[in-house]
């Protein structure tokens, strides 16, 4: 018990340094992530997402407002990521605007590591236009609930609304199914909560860093559809994401070659859980009807590894998890050293 009572502190620098280290090294070189469990906030962010639109019969109109700078980007560029990840291959209209003025760059990262890799069939200004950043707080988001044309009169690019296809139709917030808003403060979630979700009645799903998170939780599920809180929001949300498109991308193949929707949704789940089963059912006699290039296509897009930029929420996790074990540790160490001195000075 002396010893640890006069242990360097030091070592707790070197124990947390590995904790830290160690995880990251070993995701780097491996790719193993952690696996995920998401909890209904994260659910609920991703359903609002998958169904917006759906009710009109159409293709959602979809305002995604990147409110936050690079010093937040470590817990909120991976939510950013995924939810247009999730846009695009949804086929939803993406409008992306910035109420802070390094918004626009994060609209671009995002933009550039998702749409331009992987979705380049995405036409600017048919699919998705950046109307960059507003300043005036939330006095934007006000103006934008009457005339969105007060505020926005060009793209980030200095294109005039009017020469833009997909911007036909759209007047103020009304005319979006949904505003998914990445927060990292003021101006941020909460403004848009009043000014937007409660003012107009529409839905609002928000991801925002972890000291915001508790002064947002009342608000969900009716002002907030879904929320996504910390890195461990992001992560969630990036697991059902990724899950999520592997199996579109499996249905959609199954459907292209000829099976009905009841028959390749279940199929698809089946080969999404277990992807080593794919091999296998493309050479038996029930894949018979299925071209040589739709069993690759299954088998690729069964087997294929997730791109590096869907899963830094993950990656995140891990030396996340054992830094805080190590601290639960200490903790717990440090009451029973407290405790086991205070007896034996009672007891003397």
């Amino acid at each position: 018990m002396n010893f640890l009572n006069n242990l360097d502190r030091r070592w707790i620098f070197l124990a947390m340094a590995l904790c830290v280290g160690v995880p990251i090294l070993v995701i780097g070189l491996t790719g193993y992530t952690f696996p995920e469990t998401p909890t209904p906030l994260a659910e609920a962010f991703f359903d609002e997402v998958d169904v917006a639109g759906e009710a009109k019969g159409r293709r959602a109109n979809v305002l995604l407002a990147f409110d936050f700078d690079p010093a937040s980007a470590g817990e909120l560029n991976p939510m950013a990521v995924s939810l247009v990840h999730q846009c695009a291959q949804k086929g939803h209209r993406m409008y992306f605007i910035s109420l802070w003025p390094v918004g626009p760059q994060m609209i671009m990262d995002a933009v550039n590591k998702v749409i331009k890799v992987h979705y380049p069939e995405m036409v600017y200004g048919e699919d998705y236009v950046n109307l960059g950043f507003k300043a005036g707080n939330e006095q934007v988001i006000k103006v934008m609930g009457v005339d969105l044309t007060t505020e926005f009169r060009t793209d980030v690019e200095g294109t005039t609304l009017s020469q833009i296809p997909m911007m036909s139709g759209i007047t103020n917030l009304e005319d979006f199914d949904l505003i998914a808003e990445i927060s990292a403060g003021y101006p941020g979630s909460k403004e848009w909560v009043l000014y937007a979700s409660t003012q107009f009645n529409i839905p609002l799903v928000s991801g925002m860093t972890g000291v915001q998170a508790p002064q947002l939780y009342p608000y969900f599920p009716n002002q907030l559809k879904g929320l996504l809180g910390a890195i461990k929001g992001a992560a969630e949300y990036e697991y059902l994401v990724n899950q999520w498109v592997r199996l579109d991308k499996l249905t959609g193949i199954l459907e292209q070659a000829g099976l009905p929707p009841g028959e390749a949704g279940p199929l698809a789940a089946e080969f999404a859980a277990s992807p080593d089963q794919v091999s296998t059912w493309t050479v038996s006699a029930a894949a018979s009807t299925l071209s040589p290039e739709a069993k690759a296509a299954l088998i690729e897009a069964a087997t294929e590894p997730i791109p590096g930029e869907y899963l830094e929420g993950q990656r995140r996790m891990g030396p996340q998890l054992f830094a805080h074990l190590l601290m639960v540790f200490l903790i717990i160490l440090g009451n029973v050293i407290f405790f086991a001195q205070r007896r034996r000075g009672g007891g003397s």
